[in-house]
């Protein structure tokens, strides 16, 4: 994997990530707030798509996290490019139909907004979890090799619902390494480029690896970066993240986000595919698309 991907090499990465979303938070879904060895206990190792866990959901059934992540995708495509307000409207209208989970940071942005007009939370110490970064794909997607862009855009979406500088920096460096995974790029170079967030924030290393799968993003990405540098293919990846427990549907979500667009469409288990609903996973297939032909380095590659 040298950084020469061609065009379709790209939009496979695109839609695997975009799936490896969905395909993690199902996967994790049903395992949230276990720890390790619960899950041991009462499952084993988890490898299948088991649904259940304390939203007693049906195997395939997502979360917040995919559905968050398609509220950005579905504003932006319906936009034809990036406005704040029509997200914002997007996750307001999301939060209309009661869904099934809501974190509590994204509950009261989104409320603010509802009720006050308001774009941009306010700081708070507190806000530091990790729901920006779970609906990171589509940001990464439409900023397509466009730093800069990726940079406003993410801060512009966490601040809706999570004003935080750790949150800002795991979201921008995400979308960097998606960025780069997208295009073919090594896991050394993907390693290299996290040293930039390493050196500003320190307690986001993850050798050794402490364990903690929280919703706490500092928690959350040393997980995710943990286990998606031990591992060599997408499913273990996975299947190792989400059994950490704790927050297992959104590191499983993240985890999925960074794994798929590192391996491609062809290293997600077909297993698991079939389990997603069908509607579902023919938009976001439409939608992985579309968001990369609205970002502005597309048509140059």
């Amino acid at each position: 994997m040298t950084g020469t991907g061609t065009n379709s090499d790209i939009r496979n990465r695109a839609k695997a990530a975009f799936l490896g979303v969905a395909v993690g938070d199902a996967l994790g879904a049903g395992l949230e707030f276990m720890t390790p060895g619960e899950i041991n206990a009462k499952h084993g190792t988890v490898r299948e798509i088991i649904g259940g866990g304390w939203l007693r959901l049906k195997p395939g059934q997502v979360t917040d996290d995919t559905e968050m992540s398609l509220c950005i995708a579905r504003a932006v495509d319906a936009a034809g490019g990036w406005l704040l307000p029509e997200i914002a409207e997007s996750f307001a209208m999301w939060l209309r139909t009661k869904p099934i989970d809501v974190g509590d940071t994204c509950r009261r942005g989104i409320r603010n907004y509802m009720l006050k007009g308001i774009l941009e939370s306010p700081f708070n110490q507190w806000d530091a979890g990790n729901g920006a970064c779970m609906r990171m794909l589509p940001v990464a997607l439409c900023t397509f090799c466009s730093e800069d862009l990726l940079e406003s855009y993410a801060i512009q979406q966490a601040h809706l619902t999570h004003n935080h500088p750790l949150s800002d920096a795991a979201c921008i460096a995400l979308g960097r390494l998606v960025h780069l995974s997208l295009q073919g790029y090594s896991k050394p170079r993907l390693r290299r480029e996290l040293e930039s967030l390493l050196s500003c924030y320190e307690n986001f290393r993850f050798e050794p690896y402490r364990k903690l799968a929280t919703a706490y993003v500092v928690d959350t990405m040393q997980t995710v970066f943990h286990y998606f540098f031990k591992t060599r293919d997408f499913e273990s990846c996975l299947v190792e993240t989400v059994n950490q427990g704790g927050d297992a549907d959104t590191t499983g979500a993240i985890a999925g986000m960074l794994a798929g667009a590192y391996y491609g469409m062809e290293s997600i288990p077909k297993r698991w595919l079939k389990k997603i609903d069908r509607n579902l996973v023919d938009e976001i297939s439409t939608l992985s698309d579309r968001l990369l032909d609205l970002s502005p380095s597309m048509v140059s590659v």
